[in-house]
């Protein structure tokens, strides 16, 4: 048995996968979600989205592509992009069901037919590049950058949503003809203390809690020990419950926090 039965749990709700529905409205990432939004609905060429491992954005990629009507929008969605320009047109094609063979001025006539097709539909077409820091070099940069030169005179017929680590920022600031075409950028900083204990108790309602499982101290030192990021608060919290679970405690105090802690570490 997973300790999901005793603590009156309908799910495992610590789970390290970005499923939408655990989506956390807190402040920064209602902010960060607007803006990219703002970006792909009134179509600003390209958008940056970047935050410290583990504080959300692929969660938040997830919850963009919900909030875009599929009647509306053509969305491709790279999840790995460490790979070659040539490969990274295939898989961006193939996102959007094209058949991606031949050389790369076939690719980039595939793409360009696909958009314009799309404009005359009225549909939007978005391309969104997750953990772009793994991208592996800055020529790779540039040519994702020519994608934005698929544009009439009044309006681009691509969107880019560049989503990684601070140093996405740093390389994307480098490239000067790059930064210059991202109109709308967000970095996402971890949680707050009372937003920790807030999203605890969000994701735990979410999975079936009718009660507090955690005391006051307990979630002040999760805080402590995870600095607010939601990867870490979710590992620590599972832990915490499995380890409380199997102690028969009736609520996670600071004592098994920093049990589950020490388990981690």
């Amino acid at each position: 048995m997973h300790y999901e039965e005793y603590w009156g749990l309908q799910a495992a709700p610590f789970e390290n996968v970005p499923d939408p529905t655990y989506y956390f409205p807190s402040v920064k990432h209602e902010e960060a979600l607007h803006r990219l939004l703002y970006g792909v609905e009134a179509r600003k060429g390209a958008i940056m989205l970047t935050g410290e491992i583990g504080c959300g954005k692929t969660l938040l990629s997830r919850a963009l592509i919900l909030h875009l009507s599929k009647k509306k929008y053509d969305i491709a969605l790279i999840a790995d992009p460490s790979i070659g320009v040539a490969e990274l047109l295939r898989e961006l094609l193939y996102q959007l069901g094209i058949e991606g063979i031949g050389s790369k001025v076939d690719l980039l006539h595939r793409l360009n037919n696909r958009l314009l097709e799309n404009m005359k539909k009225g549909t939007d077409t978005v391309l969104i590049i997750d953990e772009a820091q793994a991208i592996r070099d800055d020529q790779i940069f540039e040519e994702i950058r020519l994608l934005l030169n698929f544009q009439l005179n009044d309006r681009f017929l691509l969107t880019l949503v560049l989503m990684g680590q601070p140093e996405l920022r740093e390389r994307v600031l480098a490239l000067r003809q790059l930064a210059q075409r991202v109109a709308i950028r967000y970095h996402l900083a971890p949680f707050s203390s009372e937003e920790t204990a807030r999203y605890i108790y969000a994701r735990l309602k979410r999975a079936g809690c009718t009660r507090e499982l955690f005391t006051k101290y307990a979630l002040l030192r999760i805080f402590q020990q995870s600095g607010g990021i939601a990867r870490n608060i979710n590992t620590l919290c599972d832990i915490c419950l499995l380890v409380g679970y199997m102690e028969k405690a009736e609520k996670v105090d600071v004592a098994i926090v920093e049990r589950a802690a020490k388990d981690l570490s």
